[in-house]
């Protein structure tokens, strides 16, 4: 049985107990209040409904873009199509598109995507590239120049929104990010240059695109081997390969991801937590995306423009002999008798890269032996003319007896047919390469001596191992001047205005068999004596004809070089760039047609480049605060001015110091990569020095540069859209006499 007293206990029948009990439970009503609840919750609910700013706010990293592309094509697009002239370089890549629609081989120093583009912006519109694009020359009514110059604004535009993404990539905060995207937006320079059928858009958008992509990649650096980290690492390199494609100004961003990629691994090389397998996976991915990738890029461009040109064209004597042979309508090799005699008419062309036809021409050097001039040419006209003699002492020689072939160990003459003198060489420095002998045309058929003499080397041959005949176009040969011992050679020296900037011709001492220099071959060829034949069949090779295009280029472009006996009035020099010293005029400055002039903004260009200065104390300031000791930036604070700051900076030199070196002719608008990275730096600063200000200061500061960004933008914007009427009226913008807008 249960126990009583249990029971009792168990049951609470305690008055006084059971009292106080109720009264401690009492507050536990919870049914009535509930309704009091429920209202409270949906006033708060009802005060946390979204505004018009909330939704902008949230949707701001879409709207934003959406906006500045808006007003970049606005500006970009705006009356492009007012003035129907050639304006400025048009006259260059409207013609280079005209060859790619003609199919017609020409040369040019830079690279043939961004020409490419022109032809297809050509093609696209309708253009069967006929018209010549004279400078100053009004557009034919059937060629719709406004079309080609939107294709080509295009890439302009479109920098405005990457601009915007390679801001936010770099973690700069929503004001910097508007005002980095503002200053390109509203740089006037960047406006013009877009407008018009040039290469510099398509430049500026490849290095922007390029900027972006890596500042993507650097981001997804904790999600290594992740599809977007591969997607990313990839799209740099295709941005590489379409840059450098374009201009080699490319080269510049591209060592700009080199040194990052340098760093990253030499970073990542630190980490002794991580396996070797992964560290070579590491390199390896950066080999193939950043290296392997942009070099197929680049070549594929070279593939389509040799596919594209395969017409006989102004371009045709910088590419070998054998090149020109394979291209329709050419006159090289073409009915030309296979293996060459004495008697034989020759043109004779340098196998070297960049090599031209051996030349010569009444006038003589006004120094050392003052005899006429040998030059190498690249023009094809009668003075690239010889013929092939015997030596002096070739007695058995028969003009009227059957053909006698030239071989391998033979020594001959070469008669230059315009003036009928030989081919000569003596003890006499050349003109610019002191170290060899000059090398002259002297004397006639009659008059002369030994050093008239050259002896025939075989180097090889593409059609046959038999050397005792030279043939037209596949036989490489030396010739070795038999009383000096040396060997007719055309490297890449030009020689002054004397000697037409035309290549200089030596004598060399130095006997190096390698020397494509000192290789010549028979380009083209008439004899009566001897049946034509058909030495073209043999075709060149991709990968020579890639090299030997690439290096022509190269060499081509080391020659412009100033002229001191020319004034030109468009060049400027390096230090006048940062600081907007000059502008550029576009076109004549008739009152009667539309002007255009090249100037930047003046907050954009002197706000930047005083932003490089800065951005150097502010680094030299923290060195020196670490060095003392001062612990005051945090991991993310070094990180942020690592890449965000002092990577732009670096892209900036990187732009801009290679036209401080280098001698040849430069122009403002080689400057405007460079811009673009001193651009970036400004925002760095403007973020850096703002984003921990009170909000009342930062609105304060950033609407002033907003609006005087913009004001400056629209208070020069006739010298983009185009300025007509009488130039008086534009004196206004006219700060400096050096800025040459108006007349007044």
């Amino acid at each position: 049985m249960a126990n009583p007293d249990k029971a009792v206990a168990a049951s609470g029948a305690d008055v006084g107990d059971a009292a106080r009990r109720r009264n401690v439970a009492a507050p536990q009503p919870a049914v009535p209040a509930l309704p009091v609840k429920v209202e409270v919750d949906n006033k708060k609910l009802a005060k946390k409904e979204p505004s018009v700013l909330d939704i902008l706010d949230q949707w701001e990293w879409v709207i934003a873009p959406i906006v500045f592309t808006a007003l970049a094509f606005f500006t970009r697009f705006y009356k492009i199509g007012l003035s129907p002239i050639v304006t400025w370089d048009e006259a260059h890549f409207g013609k280079f598109g005209s060859h790619y629609l003609q199919r017609e081989f020409y040369f040019d120093v830079h690279p043939p995507a961004g020409k490419l583009l022109v032809g297809l912006s050509g093609y696209l519109a309708g253009y069967n590239g006929s018209f010549e694009f004279k400078s100053g020359e009004t557009y034919p009514p059937e060629l719709n120049y406004t079309f080609m110059r939107q294709f080509n604004a295009f890439w302009g535009a479109v920098c405005v929104p990457m601009a915007y993404w390679t801001a936010k990539e770099l973690n700069f905060k929503r004001p910097a990010v508007w005002l980095v995207t503002l200053m390109v937006l509203c740089e006037n320079s960047y406006t013009t240059i877009s407008r018009f059928i040039l290469l510099d858009s398509m430049l500026l958008f490849g290095t922007v695109a390029t900027t972006l992509c890596w500042a993507k990649f650097h981001s997804q650096r904790r999600r290594s081997f992740e599809p977007e980290w591969f997607f990313w690492l990839f799209m740099t390199g295709l941005s590489i390969g379409f840059v450098t494609s374009v201009k080699l100004v490319g080269l510049f961003v591209t060592a700009l991801v080199g040194l990052y990629t340098i760093d990253d691994l030499w970073q990542k090389f630190g980490d002794t937590k991580m396996p070797v397998t992964e560290l070579a996976a590491h390199f390896f991915a950066r080999v193939v995306g950043l290296i392997v990738l942009p070099f197929l890029v680049y070549l594929l461009s070279f593939a389509i423009h040799f596919a594209v040109l395969t017409n006989s064209g102004p371009g045709d004597a910088q590419m070998s002999s054998l090149f020109q042979a394979n291209l329709r309508g050419t006159e090289v090799g073409r009915n030309s008798p296979l293996e060459v005699a004495f008697g034989s008419r020759v043109t004779i062309k340098n196998m070297g890269y960049g090599g031209g036809l051996l030349h010569s021409h009444v006038q003589t050097y006004p120094e050392g032996s003052t005899q006429q001039q040998v030059t190498c040419y690249h023009h094809k006209d009668a003075n690239n003319d010889w013929f092939f003699y015997p030596n002096r002492r070739d007695e058995d020689y028969n003009e009227q007896a059957d053909p006698r072939f030239i071989g391998d160990g033979q020594t001959i003459r070469l008669i230059h047919a315009q003036t009928g003198r030989n081919l000569h060489s003596h003890e006499i420095s050349a003109p610019i390469t002191k170290a060899d002998k000059e090398v002259s045309s002297y004397g006639n058929l009659t008059v002369g001596d030994d050093k008239d003499h050259w002896k025939i080397e075989v180097v090889s041959d593409a059609a046959s191992r038999d050397r005792s005949k030279i043939r037209t176009l596949t036989t490489a040969f030396r010739l070795k001047h038999e009383v000096l011992g040396c060997y007719l050679r055309a490297g890449n020296v030009n020689l002054p205005q004397w000697g037409f900037k035309q290549i200089e011709v030596t004598c060399t001492k130095e006997n190096k068999p390698r020397d494509s220099y000192t290789h010549w071959n028979i380009e083209a060829h008439t004899n009566e004596k001897l049946p034509p034949g058909d030495p073209g069949q043999y075709k060149s090779p991709f990968w020579k004809d890639f090299i030997h295009l690439n290096v022509a280029m190269m060499t081509s472009n080391n020659a412009l070089v100033p002229d001191p006996d020319k004034q030109d009035d468009l060049a400027s020099q390096w230090w006048q760039w940062p600081i907007l010293h000059v502008g550029l005029r576009m076109c004549s400055w008739d009152e009667n047609i539309v002007k255009y002039f090249l100037l930047g903004n003046p907050l954009v260009y002197w706000g930047s480049t005083a932003g490089l200065g800065i951005f150097a104390a502010l680094v030299a300031w923290y060195l020196v605060r670490w060095q003392r000791g001062y612990k005051e930036l945090a991991q993310s604070d070094i990180d942020q001015i690592h890449y965000a700051g002092i990577y732009p900076v670096i892209g900036w030199f990187l732009h801009y110091l290679p036209f401080v070196i280098m001698a040849r002719v430069t122009y403002v608008h080689h400057y405007y990569p460079a811009l673009y990275f001193a651009i970036l730096t400004f925002g760095f600063l403007a973020d850096w020095f703002l984003r921990n200000q009170m909000k009342a200061v930062q609105y304060g500061i950033y609407a002033a540069l907003y609006a005087a960004v913009v004001g400056l933008y629209i208070y020069f914007i006739p010298i983009c859209w185009g300025m007509t009427g009488p130039n008086k009226q534009y004196s206004y913008m006219k700060w400096f006499d050096t800025w040459r807008m108006s007349d007044a």
